[in-house]
C-alpha cells in the first residue's frame, strides 16, 4: 500500500500493460479527502467510456485514505491506466488550479478533461465532450450550468446565488475574454493541451478555467450543457478562504502579480501628492520661496509621509530585512534622486511652457509613483516577502507583463519580436510568433559590458545614473540583434521605438540593401514623390492638406508614410506608415473631426510638450549633465505624444504598398517661390535631413556602434543606396513664409506627369486627369 507520505510523482499501473495502447484522453482529477468517491467515480468512468481508451490521473492533495484507495482499486478497472500524483504538504502550491496544472504537465495525450472527483460532474458525458471537441474542431469545450438543457441541483439557492456573483465579477473583470463563454467558472471542462500557453499559468484556487479563458484568448471554444448533480460524499471545499482567492486570482490576472502592494502604495503615494502639493503652495505662494527651491522643501515633506504610511499600511514593518533607520535613509535618497529628474521637467513645463508650477509638479509626481514603487518594492521593502530574489522580481506587475511578446514583419525584410508594444510599427504587426526575428527586444536588465576581464566589442550598455529604474539599454550585434531594455521603457513605448528600435532598424535595413530615408512620400500611380525636410518644418500638415483636397476632388494620390520611407537602390519606394504626430494647428489645417472629445482635450498639452518649442528645450537638456534620455521617457509616460494613424485623421485616404521615386521635394520655411536645384546639392540636403531625424539621445552614444560591425562602415553603403537610387531625378526647392507648400507641390506633380504622358506616345495629354489640389475660394 501506498504510504500517505509518498512524495510527488508516483505512478500507479496494474499489472495491464498499457503501453502499446493509444490512448485517445487524458482524465485529470485533482482530490482532496474524497476516500468514498473513488471507487464510484472509477466505475462511471470505465462504464462511460464505450470503447474509448483513457487515463485517469489523480493529483491528490489528501490527508486521509484516498491515495491508498486509489491503489486499492488498481485491480478492479484493468481497462483504464491510473495514475497518481501525491503532492507533499509543502508542494500544494496554487490549490486545485495548481493540482490541475500539474496534470496537464505530465500527459500526453491530445485532449484532456478536467472533473472534480466528488461525482458532481458526470462521467458519462466524456464522450461528447471528445466527440464536440473533434467534430467541430475547437479547443475547449466547457460543460455549461448555465444554458438551456442545463440543471443545477448540487447547489442550493445561497450556493447557487453566491456561484453568479462570482460569474457576474469575472465577466465586469473580463468582459472581451469570456464573450461565448456561459460558465467560465466551470470546472468541468475538455481541452487541447497542445493550444494552451502551460507556462503562463499560475493558478491559485479552484476556478482554473478562468485563468485558461483569460490567458489563452485565441481559443476555438464551444460548449454543452449538463446535470450539476449532488456530492455523493465527503465534504464541500468551498470557504471563505477559498472566495478570497477567487478575489485575488482576478485581480491578480488583471494587473499582475504584486498589483495590490502596488494599488497600495498608489494609494499611500496619492496622500502623499495632496501633502506635497499643499507644503509646495504653501512655501511659494505664501512665503514667496522660489518654486524649484519650493519643490525640494515640499519633497521632504512628502517622503516623510510617505514612509511612515508606507510602513504601517503596505509593507509589514517587523518583517523586515534592514533597519527602519536604514528603510528611511534608502527610501530618502530614492526621493532625491527622483528630485533630480524631476527639477528639470517641472523648469521646462513651468519656465519654458508657462504651465502652472503646482501642475507641473503634479505631473511629475504622478509618472513617479510607478518608478518609486519598482525601486522600493525591489531595494528596500519588497524582499522580506519572499524567499528567493528571482520569484521576487517575477512578482512584479510589470515584469509579468513583459513577458508578452510582438511579432512584427516588414516587408518580409525585416522581423522584430518585441516583449514591448512598439505602436510605430502596428501596420507590420503580425499574429504568429516569429521563431527567429532579425531584432529581438526583451525587457529587463541589461548586464554589464564586461565579460570577464575583457569587455565583448559586440556589446553596448547604454545607462544614466538612475540605472535599472530610468533609461536603460542593452544592445548585441550580430546575425540577430538582440536588446535589452530596461523595465520602465515598456510603460514609454514611442521612446523605446524612437529611441531604441529605429536606430537599430536604420542600420539594419542598410544591411539587407534598403535606406530609411527622413521624408513624407506620396504616390500617383506608379510613381511616387518624396517631400523632405527638417525636423518639425511641417511634412505632416502639408501631406495632410495634399490628400484631405486631393480627396475631395478625385481618386487618384495615395498615402505611403509621413516620417519615413524605405527605398530600395533601384529607386523602389516601400510604405512605412508610422503614425502621425500632430498638432491642434495640423488638426484645424486640415478640418478634422475624426478625433473624439478625450482626444480634443488632450491635444493642446500634447502638442505644447511634443512641439518645436519643446524639442529645442529638449535639445538643449542633451547638452547638459541632465539624464536627458530618462526625462523624455517619464515625460512621454504621463504625456505621451500626439500620434495618430492616417485612416484616423483621413478615414477614406486612399493607402499602397509600394511605387517608384519620381521626384523629390524639399521644404523650407521663409521666403516664398521655388526653384530646380543640383540633384547632387539635393541628395546633401537629404542625407542631411535624414541624419537630423535622429538627433534624440542616445543616438549619439549609440550610432557608431551600430554603423561600424566587423570593419564595416555602414554609412558610406547608405549613401550609396540614395545615391543610386536618386540620382539623376528631378528635385525642387519650396520655400514659404505662410507655411503653404502644400498648395505648391502639387503644381509640379501636374507638370512631372504630363511630362511623362508626353513622353508615352500610347497616352495622351488630355487623358490625365487634373489633380486639382489648389485651393479653391472656399479655402
Amino acid at each position: 500500500m501506498l504510504p500517505k507520505d509518498s512524495v510527488i510523482g508516483i505512478d500507479l499501473v496494474d499489472q495491464v500493460n498499457h503501453s502499446n495502447v493509444k490512448l485517445d484522453l487524458s482524465i485529470i482529477v485533482p482530490t482532496r479527502n474524497e476516500v468514498g468517491n473513488i471507487n464510484p467515480l472509477l466505475n462511471k468512468i470505465s462504464q462511460a467510456l464505450n470503447g474509448l481508451n483513457a487515463e485517469v490521473l489523480f493529483v491528490d492533495d489528501s490527508t486521509d485514505d484516498t491515495p491508498q484507495t486509489i491503489e486499492a482499486a488498481l485491480q478492479s478497472y484493468p481497462d483504464l491506466k491510473i495514475r497518481l500524483f501525491h503532492r507533499p504538504a509543502e508542494q500544494r502550491s496554487g490549490g486545485l488550479g495548481g493540482a490541475v496544472l500539474l496534470g496537464l504537465q505530465n500527459i500526453s495525450t491530445e485532449y484532456a478533461c478536467v472533473m472534480d472527483g466528488d461525482l458532481q460532474h458526470p462521467p458519462e458525458l466524456l464522450p461528447q465532450l471528445l466527440s464536440t471537441a473533434r467534430d467541430r474542431n475547437v479547443d475547449l469545450v466547457v460543460a455549461t450550468r448555465r444554458t438551456d438543457g442545463s440543471q443545477v441541483n448540487g447547489l442550493n439557492a445561497a450556493r447557487n446565488l453566491i456561484s453568479r456573483a462570482l460569474d457576474f465579477t469575472a465577466r465586469a473583470f473580463f468582459p472581451r475574454r469570456l464573450q461565448g463563454v456561459s460558465d467560465p467558472l466551470s470546472g468541468f471542462f475538455l481541452v487541447r493541451v497542445d493550444a494552451l500557453d502551460l507556462p503562463s499559468l499560475r493558478p491559485n484556487g479552484f476556478k482554473i478555467l478562468l485563468e485558461i479563458l483569460v490567458r489563452n484568448p485565441k481559443l476555438r471554444k464551444a460548449e454543452i450543457p449538463f446535470q450539476f448533480g449532488e456530492r455523493l460524499a465527503g465534504e464541500s471545499k468551498a470557504s471563505t478562504r477559498e472566495a478570497l482567492n477567487y478575489l485575488n486570482l482576478l485581480w491578480t490576472l488583471k494587473f499582475g502579480r504584486g498589483s495590490v502592494r502596488l494599488l497600495g502604495f498608489a494609494l499611500v503615494g496619492a496622500s502623499g501628492i495632496l501633502v506635497n502639493s499643499l507644503v509646495l503652495y504653501l512655501a511659494t505662494s505664501q512665503l514667496n520661496i522660489y518654486y524649484l527651491v519650493s519643490v525640494g522643501i515640499a519633497t521632504l515633506a512628502s517622503t516623510l509621509w510617505n514612509f511612515v504610511f508606507t510602513e504601517l499600511l503596505v509593507y509589514r514593518a517587523a518583517h523586515q530585512p534592514q533597519g527602519r533607520l536604514l528603510r528611511l535613509v534608502m527610501f530618502s535618497a530614492l526621493n532625491i534622486g527622483a528630485l533630480l529628474v524631476r527639477g528639470p521637467i517641472i523648469y521646462v513645463l513651468t519656465s519654458v511652457l508657462a504651465i502652472n508650477y503646482l501642475i507641473s509638479n503634479l505631473i511629475t509626481l504622478v509618472i513617479m509613483i510607478g518608478v518609486r514603487f519598482l525601486a522600493s518594492d525591489s531595494m528596500i521593502w519588497g524582499k522580506a516577502f519572499t524567499k528567493e530574489s528571482s520569484p521576487a522580481r517575477l512578482a512584479n506587475p510589470l515584469a509579468a507583463a513583459a513577458r508578452m511578446t510582438y511579432s512584427y514583419n516588414i516587408h518580409n525584410l525585416v522581423s522584430v519580436v518585441s516583449e514591448g508594444l512598439l505602436p510605430e510599427l502596428e501596420p507590420f504587426r503580425v499574429n504568429h510568433t516569429i521563431q527567429n526575428p532579425t531584432i529581438k527586444v526583451r525587457i529587463g536588465i541589461p548586464p554589464s559590458p564586461k565579460v570577464g576581464a575583457q569587455k565583448n566589442p559586440n556589446y553596448l550598455r547604454f545607462r544614466e545614473f538612475l540605472g535599472h529604474i530610468g533609461f536603460e539599454v542593452g544592445i548585441w550585434m550580430g546575425e540577430q540583434v538582440n536588446v535589452v531594455a530596461s523595465p520602465l521603457l515598456r510603460l514609454s513605448p514611442h521612446v523605446l521605438y524612437t529611441n531604441v528600435v529605429e536606430p537599430i532598424l536604420r542600420w539594419t535595413f542598410v544591411k539587407k540593401g534598403y535606406a530609411l530615408v527622413h521624408g513624407a512620400t506620396l504616390a500617383f500611380g506608379d510613381d511616387a514623390f518624396l517631400i523632405t525636410a527638417r525636423t518639425d518644418t511641417g511634412k505632416t500638415t502639408t501631406l495632410l492638406k495634399i490628400l484631405s483636397h486631393q480627396r475631395r476632388n478625385s481618386d487618384q494620390a495615395a498615402f505611403m508614410s509621413d516620417d519615413m520611407t524605405i527605398i530600395s537602390p533601384d529607386g523602389v519606394a516601400l510604405t512605412y506608415p508610422k503614425p502621425l504626430t500632430i498638432s491642434a494647428h495640423t488638426l484645424f489645417a486640415i478640418d478634422a473631426k475624426t478625433l473624439n472629445k478625450k482626444e480634443k482635450a488632450s491635444l493642446p498639452l500634447q502638442s505644447r510638450i511634443h512641439s518645436r518649442t519643446g524639442r529645442k528645450v529638449a535639445t538643449f537638456i542633451n547638452k547638459t549633465m541632465l539624464p536627458a534620455a530618462t526625462i523624455n521617457m517619464f515625460l512621454q509616460m504621463v504625456v505621451p505624444p500626439p500620434k495618430y494613424f492616417v485612416h484616423k485623421l483621413l478615414p477614406n485616404v486612399k493607402l499602397t504598398h509600394s511605387a517608384h521615386v519620381a521626384a523629390m521635394f524639399i521644404i523650407e520655411r521663409g521666403g516664398d517661390g521655388s526653384s530646380s536645384i543640383d540633384n547632387k546639392d539635393a541628395l546633401e540636403i537629404l542625407l542631411s535631413n535624414c541624419e537630423d531625424a535622429y538627433g534624440f539621445p542616445p543616438y549619439n552614444d549609440l550610432k557608431e556602434f551600430l554603423y561600424r560591425h566587423n570593419g564595416v562602415d555602414l554609412r558610406s553603403i547608405e549613401q550609396g543606396i540614395i545615391r543610386q537610387a536618386f540620382g539623376g531625378l528631378p528635385a525642387t526647392v519650396v520655400k514659404s513664409k505662410n507655411l503653404n507648400w502644400w498648395c505648391l507641390i502639387p503644381n509640379f506633380i501636374d507638370e512631372h506627369m504630363a511630362n511623362a504622358c508626353t513622353c508615352d506616345e500610347a497616352h495622351s495629354i488630355d487623358a490625365i486627369p487634373a489633380l486639382a489640389l489648389r485651393p479653391t475660394s472656399g479655402d
